[in-house]
């Protein structure tokens, strides 16, 4: 018998029990693959029905370069609470504490699907890096080292690392 390799993937519910976010703001639509305190590779189908192509632009629609860098974001939010092995609760938020080294090297637009490769590269004190990157037919179109904590709601008022 033939053995086949084991991926941990997850479908959009799954997804939703790990990220707050909800249309039109979440961003993430599958996890073809994961690896507890490693990497994860993940999807975002781009579609001309999304909200922000009315306006961004209506004669050449791209997507926002800040809804790729976000896409991302929710991509290593996800691996981080997949790596602790927990769900977020209501009061759980995770906010930016930087974004090094962005670069924008192809436009995404409708019809394209974002690939998102994102590693951890350490956590401390609170603070996880990840490198993070996103590709369309194999073409980086962003790329980036994400910074980011995860803070109580009713502490999301204090800096990070206080």
């Amino acid at each position: 018998m033939e053995t086949q390799e084991v991926k941990n993937t997850l479908d959009i519910n799954q997804i939703k029990q790990y990220l707050p976010h909800r249309y039109p703001l979440l961003l993430v639509d599958r996890v073809l693959d994961w690896e507890s305190g490693k990497s994860i590779t993940a999807i975002k189908n781009v579609t001309v029905n999304e909200e922000f192509f009315n306006g961004h632009f209506p004669h050449k629609p791209v997507m926002p370069g800040v809804l790729m860098i976000e896409a991302l974001a929710q991509t290593a939010a996800l691996l981080s609470f997949l790596t602790m092995g927990q769900k977020p609760d209501d009061n759980s938020v995770v906010y930016f504490v930087g974004i090094d080294g962005a670069r924008f090297k192809r436009p995404v637009e409708p019809g394209d699907q974002l690939r998102m490769q994102v590693e951890i590269l350490r956590t401390a004190r609170g603070i996880w890096k990840y490198k993070a990157q996103a590709t369309v037919d194999g073409q980086v179109a962003v790329e980036a080292e994400l910074m980011c904590t995860m803070r109580s709601a009713t502490d999301a008022s204090q800096p990070a690392g206080q």
